[in-house]
């Protein structure tokens, strides 16, 4: 696949992007268990923005579409489009191309702080609760995995790598005695929660993680810089006039508070960070300026897909997100590593 390296080409093709997110997040409100039109869509989105068209629909499809729907499909888009771009941030951090959230126990913690907040802690500061517990046990993980990779002083990407599996196993296995120990009934739902899906999505909670998308995109594009020197080396990061130690606890701060929102609201959701990154690179190169945007835009259509897959593969029932992208990631993984990349 050819490069994109014009800056025409390249605005084009975020301008197309833009398109298709907008496009793929209208026509996934037509899929479900039922199965709505989309003219029907269009008509109830037309009159929810207080255009005056005729109501030929049933109030029960206007509640599918607007009340359940609506922001499922949003924070989809949000949580793909964030966890894209906590994956190419890492990975540009830690010089790794199989860098992940999910890989280098990010979510793993995530997912204890957040399990603490359900199953003992309650909601003590109200709706901040759930992702301010996530965001506290993706930073304590990161933290740790710093502390068990670090070596002589120096982080080495394929040791950060191992000791990220190593210590989301230990958190995992945190998360299970939790389970274990706690209300059974809870418990139970807890487990679902944690196979990653978007059903609890509603209007009143969509504003967070848009805020901290809009709020971690803006950061990490302004680091970009940063992330390329940091890609050729510590010495030439250093030589360019970045500090290797700053710039890495930024970015691990920016995406552990990314995932900590993110997981808390879908569950932990597995390789969208390490899948969609790779995908970016082969339009528009390693350049993280370029490389940023474009991934949170394939990101944001990629989860909206699946979760329509979800929604439909075993209908009525709803599959786990998480199951469906483990998969593929799981197949993902196999393919570069085969390649030797």
């Amino acid at each position: 696949m050819m490069l994109i390296r014009s800056h025409a080409a390249y605005r084009g093709l975020l301008a197309t992007l833009l398109l298709v997110i907008l496009l793929s997040c209208v026509v996934a409100l037509a899929f479900g268990p039922a199965v709505i039109p989309l003219s029907t869509v269009w008509g109830i989105i037309g009159r929810q923005a207080g255009l005056e068209l005729p109501a030929n629909w049933s109030a029960g499809q206007e509640h599918i579409v607007w009340l359940i729907r609506a922001p499922r499909v949003l924070l989809g888009a949000l949580v793909g489009a964030g966890l894209a771009l906590v994956g190419t941030a890492l990975q540009a951090v830690t010089r790794n191309p199989l860098a992940d959230p999910h890989l280098l126990g990010v979510s793993s913690g995530a997912a204890l702080g957040a399990v603490l907040v359900i199953l003992y802690l309650g909601e003590f500061i109200g709706i901040f609760s759930l992702p301010l517990a996530a965001f506290i046990g993706a930073a304590g993980s990161m933290l740790l995995v710093l502390a068990v990779a670090r070596r002589d002083g120096r982080l080495e990407s394929d040791r950060l790598l191992l000791a990220g599996v190593a210590v989301s196993f230990v958190l995992m296995a945190g998360v299970n005695l939790l389970l274990f120990t706690g209300e059974q009934h809870a418990a139970a739902s807890v487990v679902f929660w944690m196979l990653g899906g978007l059903g609890s999505a509603r209007w009143e909670v969509i504003w967070l993680p848009a805020l901290c998308v809009a709020a971690c995109m803006l950061a990490l594009w302004v680091m970009a810089r940063g992330l390329n020197a940091l890609m050729s080396g510590e010495q030439t990061a250093i030589s360019l006039g970045f500090s290797g130690r700053r710039l890495r606890i930024q970015v691990f701060l920016c995406t552990s508070l990314l995932t900590g929102v993110l997981v808390s609201l879908s569950g932990a959701i597995g390789f969208v960070g390490l899948m969609v990154p790779h995908m970016a690179r082969r339009l528009v190169g390693a350049e993280n300026r370029r490389l940023l945007p474009v991934s949170a835009a394939l990101g944001a259509v990629f989860l909206v897909w699946v979760d329509v897959a979800a929604r439909t593969l075993i209908a009525p029932e709803d599959l786990p997100i998480g199951v469906a992208t483990a998969a593929l990631g799981g197949v993902f993984f196999i393919v570069l590593l085969k390649r030797g990349r």
